[in-house]
């Protein structure tokens, strides 16, 4: 008979996995916001996000003169023992912008899970030169 010696982290490791396991099963889906990238031009701001696997009625965009707001949502499709690592539910982003836009005047394209969005700026924003004086100290 061999002489074994006895490891107790060995145990801890097999526990662990083991928690690991059932959490993994239990995993509570978070909430997710989509990626996004906003260019600003002289006269409008270009807004990109990245909406994968979403289709175009199930997303919802709401335009204030100050910020932009979509929520949108990618449906479950479970198949019988297919485990994913997918992120199914609601995506929800709210974008502040520093200048006012024309909210009425709003166009919006999406194509293959980018949603593009132009923002045309306010007549004032547009518009809004600031005069700087440039003192000469005196010796």
């Amino acid at each position: 008979m061999a002489i074994l010696r006895y490891n107790p982290w060995a145990e801890m490791t097999t526990l662990q996995r083991q928690i690991d396991r059932v959490f993994d099963d239990l995993q509570v889906q978070t909430f997710k916001t989509p990626a996004a990238e906003l260019t600003e031009t002289e006269d409008a701001l270009h807004l990109k996000l990245e909406l994968p696997g979403v289709s175009a009625q199930d997303v919802d965009i709401e335009v204030t003169e100050s910020a932009v707001k979509v929520i949108a949502e990618r449906k479950l499709e479970h198949k019988e023992g297919t485990r994913s690592e997918f992120y199914y539910g609601k995506f929800q982003r709210v974008i502040p912008f520093k200048a006012k836009i024309q909210n009425t005047n709003v166009t919006a394209d999406y194509k293959d899970g980018i949603l593009n969005l132009t923002l045309p700026k306010s007549e004032q924003e547009k518009n809004k030169v600031v005069k700087v004086n440039l003192e000469i100290p005196t010796a």
